[in-house]
This record gives C-alpha cells, sequence and structure tokens, in this order.
C-alpha cells in the first residue's frame, strides 16, 4: 500500500513551505521505551531537531480470516477500497514529509493495519477536510480518515468505527495571559484560529451567545482550509489562540519555541468515517480489535507519541461523549 500522493497545489505551497518544521515536531521520545508519553497521552519534549519516526509497525501485520469474512462479498472480490484522506500540517495524525508528496502519520499506519488485516489494498487520494464527509455520502469513496471526532450531529449522515480517543484543546503564545480554558467565555473579544469543517469550528460558533449572555465582546472564528495555517497566524498576531486537537497541539507546542498547550477542553471518541448505513463498519471493528489484541495497535501509538489516546475497543458509531 503505497504512501505516495499527489498532493494539490493549495496544499503543497503550504506544506513545503512547512516541511522543516513538520519534522522537528516529531522528536519523540515514544520511539525509544516510552517514558513521559505514556503517562500524559502526547509526546514527551525531546528537543526541537528531531527526525520524523520511521518505525515500520504495519509490514509484520497479517490477514486475519476472521475478519476478513466479515467484508462485503463484492469488496472481497474486488480487494480495494478508496480511502479519502486529509493531509494537513498537523502531526501525528496525517502529513506530508518534507517532499511535500509522501504521507505518514498515526491515521495512515491505522488505516494500512487494518487494510492488512482484512487483505485488502487502499486507494488513497488527499482530500481536503471539510470535503470528506459529503462525498462520502455520494458514493466517490468507501471510507475517509481525517481525525474524524464523533459526534450525535455527524451520527446522523456518517457511520463510524473507532479507533483513538482525542478531543479539543488550545493552544497560545507563551505571552498570552490565557490559562486553562474551562468555559468558551474566557474567549470573548479574542480571535480564534481553527480548521474549517471540523467540530472545533462547530463548537465555536455554536457558542458565540455566551459572550453576548455575559455582555462581552464576541470572538471572532478564523477558519483554515489547511490545519498547518493556523501556526503562522497564531505567531504573527493574526490569531490569540489555537483550537484544534489534543495530540496535535502537544505535538506542536513541543516543536515550536514560544507557544504553551492550555491543556484539554473536552475528549471525543475518533474513527473512520462511512456513509450511513455500510456494510463495511462490522469487518473494520473486528480488524482494529484485532490490532488491539495482537499488540500492533499499541506499536502504533507508541511510535507516535500518543498513547493517552488508547481505547480498551473499538465501537461502531457510540454516542458522543458529552463530559
Amino acid at each position: 500500500m503505497s504512501t505516495a500522493l499527489p498532493a494539490p497545489e493549495r496544499s503543497r505551497r503550504i506544506l513545503v513551505a512547512f516541511a522543516l518544521i513538520t519534522a522537528a515536531t516529531l522528536a519523540l521520545t515514544a520511539c525509544g521505551s516510552g517514558g513521559a508519553a505514556d503517562t500524559t497521552g502526547g509526546a514527551a519534549p525531546a528537543g526541537r531537531s528531531g527526525t520524523i519516526p520511521t518505525t515500520d509497525v504495519v509490514s509484520p501485520v497479517e490477514k486475519d480470516a476472521a475478519a476478513a469474512r466479515l467484508l462485503p462479498s463484492d469488496v472481497r472480490a474486488r480487494g480495494t477500497l478508496r480511502v479519502a484522506a486529509s493531509v494537513g500540517g498537523t502531526p501525528p495524525g496525517a502529513f506530508y514529509r518534507e517532499d511535500g508528496r509522501t504521507v505518514v502519520g498515526q491515521d495512515i499506519d491505522f488505516a494500512d493495519a487494518v487494510a492488512k488485516v482484512l487483505g485488502l489494498r487502499l486507494k488513497r487520494e488527499a482530500a481536503s477536510f471539510e470535503a470528506i464527509l459529503p462525498a462520502l455520502g455520494s458514493g466517490k469513496y468507501d471510507l475517509g480518515t481525517g481525525n474524524f471526532g464523533v459526534t450525535d450531529e455527524r451520527r446522523r449522515t456518517i457511520d463510524f468505527v473507532t479507533y483513538i480517543n482525542d478531543g479539543q484543546g488550545f493552544a497560545v503564545r507563551e505571552d498570552s495571559g490565557l490559562k486553562k480554558i474551562t468555559h468558551l467565555e474566557q474567549l470573548c473579544g479574542l480571535n480564534v484560529a481553527t480548521g474549517a469543517g471540523t467540530t472545533f469550528e462547530v463548537t465555536l460558533e455554536d457558542n458565540k451567545h455566551v459572550c453576548e449572555e455575559a455582555g462581552k465582546e464576541p470572538y471572532s472564528v478564523k477558519t483554515y482550509a489547511e490545519p498547518g495555517a493556523v501556526w503562522p497566524a497564531l505567531r504573527q498576531g493574526r490569531a490569540d489562540v489555537v483550537m484544534s486537537t489534543i495530540n496535535g497541539l502537544r505535538y506542536a507546542v513541543h516543536q515550536q519555541e514560544g507557544l504553551r498547550f492550555l491543556g484539554e477542553y473536552r475528549r471525543l471518541d475518533v474513527g473512520f468515517a462511512f456513509k450511513k448505513g455500510t456494510k463495511l463498519a462490522p469487518a473494520f471493528r473486528a480488524a482494529v480489535n484485532r490490532l488491539i489484541e495482537d499488540g500492533t495497535y499499541d506499536r502504533i501509538l507508541k511510535k507516535w507519541g500518543t498513547r493517552g489516546s488508547a481505547i480498551e475497543a473499538s465501537r461502531i458509531s457510540p454516542p458522543e461523549i458529552k463530559d
């Protein structure tokens, strides 16, 4: 299963520009013996001159006949799945190496490992995050990857098979007066940068009323189609705070001087995304659970420094985590 994709030109211009920063992000103690990454749920600081992890945790994975039998007969006969992959500038999910073409990351390893368990090949296509879920309903792709959080709103039109637990958090510049964000009222009057089409954008837009109710100036939501673009906005003062994935924020603040992680805001299950009513879900759930049982799952998390995002078992479209 190849991980070399032709990047859209818009993505390439941003991602190549930040290639060296992206590589430095992944200086992980998790590539060694674990350490702090195992207890905090993110990568422990290991300097800002590290390299992208290259440990091959997928090749040893073997096909599981019982899981493969759960696939629809036409998929077994075809032997391939069309995957829409959101490939942004925010490790550890899915991102381009310095060449601007080769895709690596936690989402890539999980998708490839599941495909091996099921005896399938993946035909991966880079797509923008906000375009993937609508495209699933049209039948253009069989599944989507991109750190898709499971929400009740999304479950109305999308089926999910969970593989990690991540969620929402905030980061700021070191000179910010913000501390841990426990209520969105703390953002009133500020510019908040986040990814377009994400649960972060939805959360922010749905809660703008808190500022009005408190008699305060509303916060402004600045959305970016390329996740990596939020960091220049923050550093250059066009944004006061970034809202993104917990794991992505931890990586970013370890990579870049002058940034500070404000902690977790809320947790969400994350899953492979399918059109509603898909017959692929039982096989994917069985494959993820097989990876958990044989130790591959833990090796992937260890590689990317995200053991704090481990789940005990994969589920199909569980209810949104509310607390």
